[in-house]
């Protein structure tokens, strides 16, 4: 019985309470074989799904791996849920939108992704709506956290070596700390109202902000150029908009607050890798 985490070693999973945690050792989604038999063995009543192929970029040059993972995988895992009366709990995004809006997305707003990854996670919730009724979509946006690449760790990275940064100024979306979302996921399951939430740290702003954000906090002076998206050559297309909307479940406290707590353990867990 208890909670099972799926993808416990990232940098979301391991900040999910659990009874079980579950790294792809031990449940891999690209394998679907392997999903069953690792659940058998813990039998949850209830089951965090928080692994996923998140590398944006990387989705575009492998398209059936990124569905594998996104979508076919949770699709078995709903399906054990719904034959075990266990409720799942799949972790989505932002990027299940196209980003042309003009106001934040609320829950019930029609997804229309453009890209793979935003594509292969919408396929994700579809999967898991159609398996199992005991079900919660959470859709996040612009993570970071302990133990993980993210653009916290690689804005102060690029800050070290770079003459001068650049951020999208046409890229808005909200910063959403994992330390903060993981206990809202619980919240949002042991309040048992089924469907599809929107969870973000509150308030919005541009790359390019966020970017500048993380440098002041961090007591850096550098320069920092606003470009659009256009000048960026990248694979994938994120959304340009992307702000969702919290309307069905409590919100986080503001990103700068979140950032302000996570900026100084990057920057001393940096000191003592360079130390050593």
């Amino acid at each position: 019985m208890g909670i099972a985490v799926i993808g416990a070693a990232g940098q979301l999973g391991r900040q999910v309470p659990a009874d079980h945690c579950l790294t792809r050792a031990d449940l891999d989604l690209a394998r679907p074989e392997s999903i069953a038999p690792a659940l058998d063995a813990r039998g949850p009543s209830g089951v965090v799904l928080t692994a996923a192929y998140t590398d944006v970029d990387g989705c575009e040059t492998n398209a059936d791996y990124a569905y594998a993972v996104n979508s076919t995988g949770p699709g078995v895992v709903a399906r054990w849920c719904e034959s075990n009366h266990a409720w799942l709990l799949y972790v989505s995004t932002n990027c299940v939108f196209d980003g042309e809006a003009s106001e934040p997305y609320r829950e019930d707003a029609h997804p229309r992704p453009i890209s793979v990854y935003g594509a292969s996670k919408l396929a994700g919730e579809l999967a898991v709506c159609e398996a199992t009724d005991r079900h919660f979509i959470v859709r996040t946006s612009w993570l970071f956290g302990p133990g993980s690449a993210n653009f916290v760790a690689k804005a102060l990275g690029w800050a070290q070596t770079l003459p001068q940064l650049k951020g999208a100024a046409d890229e808005i979306a909200s910063p959403t700390y994992a330390n903060d979302l993981a206990p809202a996921l619980l919240d949002v399951a042991a309040a048992g109202s089924y469907g599809t939430f929107h969870l973000t740290n509150s308030g919005a702003c541009s790359r390019f902000e966020y970017l500048v954000e993380i440098l002041r906090i961090a007591g850096i002076e550098k320069t920092v150029e606003p470009l659009p998206m256009s000048a960026f050559s990248r694979p994938s297309r994120p959304p340009a908009y992307s702000v969702l909307a919290n309307t069905r479940a409590a919100a986080l406290r503001p990103w700068q607050d979140a950032l302000r707590e996570f900026v100084p353990l990057v920057m001393a867990a940096a000191a003592v890798g360079a130390s050593r």
